[in-house]
């Protein structure tokens, strides 16, 4: 890490410890061990709790995009569809009260992109990460259960159909 960088990422730590007092946010370190908000020492703000709330945001929307893909399997890479068979109903049961969870905060994205609010920010991203603490369990025993079952019901369909 260059000198600059590290100057960066260190005043980034200090300026995100005076919200994180103010508003009892979670300490920086864990937040940037399960978001990479690190990457905010990169961008010159005036509203660092949105930023990092970005970084919260599109881990989120990533994993709600692989989940869909998981539930609602339009339009997706065919080795979708081989792992979704290997799920048990309570595995897809847990998904679906994890895509709740993350289109609920998708709509409150679209609120505080729309309506600044320091301290909305600060609860935003607190609950953020509670409720990345609770759901990332759900995530690892579907990927486990995914990666355990891969080779027993991987199989393409070689009889195509072209039209």
């Amino acid at each position: 890490m260059a000198k600059d960088e590290k100057l960066c990422l260190e005043i980034l730590k200090k300026d995100y410890q005076k919200f994180q007092e103010k508003y009892n946010l979670p300490i920086f370190e864990k937040l940037n061990e399960d978001f990479q908000i690190e990457k905010a020492a990169e961008v010159e703000t005036d509203y660092l709790l949105r930023e990092i709330r970005k970084f919260i945001a599109e881990k989120f929307s990533d994993y709600l995009k692989f989940i869909e893909s998981i539930l609602h399997p339009i339009n997706v890479p065919i080795f979708v569809f081989s792992f979704i068979r290997t799920l048990r109903v309570e595995e897809k049961n847990k998904l679906m009260e994890v895509y709740k969870e993350l289109a609920k905060r998708e709509i409150e994205i679209i609120e505080l992109d729309i309506d600044f609010n320091e301290e909305k920010e600060a609860k935003f991203i607190d609950e953020s990460y509670k409720l990345w603490q609770s759901i990332k369990k759900d995530i690892l025993d579907v990927i486990s259960r995914i990666k355990n079952n891969w080779d027993n019901k991987f199989e393409v369909n070689n009889k195509g159909y072209f039209g």
